[in-house]
């Protein structure tokens, strides 16, 4: 069921569910394109957290990875498949928590799908590596903040806000439920 509901007593929180939190997610991860990607298991004392490239984002708002199987992450996954990815698209917007399941593949068609020539860097046999693998994170739930009418509108108004003393605020945030 697709839900929006936004709060009575403020209109600057609004929930979001099926449809349309995939929109959201589609949105926010597009103009991204990066995230901190944060294993919940940790197998030394180093982070858990690191930066990754999301590859794709499809219509169920699944995000699509790729990695090396014998990367700490992709232990770390095996030992416990949960994860969580932070996402930040500008200074003033676009900020997103996504909390979910992964599922690590070495499903050719995928590869083949989701290859850049840029991860070749991390894989001497290109796309044939025998090490490359695809991280499928599934989302559960999140959350997000960003504007109602965009940068620029969000931009002027923070800066008539600074000038006249007022506040302006154009922000939304919201739970993401799946």
């Amino acid at each position: 069921m697709d839900r929006i509901h936004e709060n009575q007593k403020d209109e600057s929180i609004a929930h979001l569910s099926g449809t349309n939190a995939v929109e959201k997610i589609r949105e926010m991860v597009d103009r991204s394109g990066t995230c901190f990607f944060r294993t919940d298991a940790s197998l030394d004392d180093s982070h858990s957290a690191r930066p990754m490239s999301v590859q794709k984002t499809d219509a169920n708002g699944d995000l699509w990875f790729i990695s090396a199987i014998d990367s700490k992450k992709n232990r770390e996954l095996a030992e416990k498949p949960n994860a969580t990815l932070f996402f930040q698209g500008s200074d003033y917007s676009d900020f997103l928590e996504l909390i979910g399941t992964v599922r690590i593949t070495q499903e050719k068609s995928r590869i083949d799908e989701l290859w850049d020539p840029m991860v070749g860097n991390w894989f001497t046999e290109g796309k044939d590596d025998p090490r490359v693998t695809v991280l499928q994170f599934t989302p559960t739930a999140g959350y997000y903040w960003d504007n109602k009418h965009g940068d620029l509108v969000a931009g002027v108004k923070i800066m008539i806000g600074a000038i006249t003393g007022n506040t302006m605020d154009d922000s939304i945030e919201g739970k993401i439920e799946m």
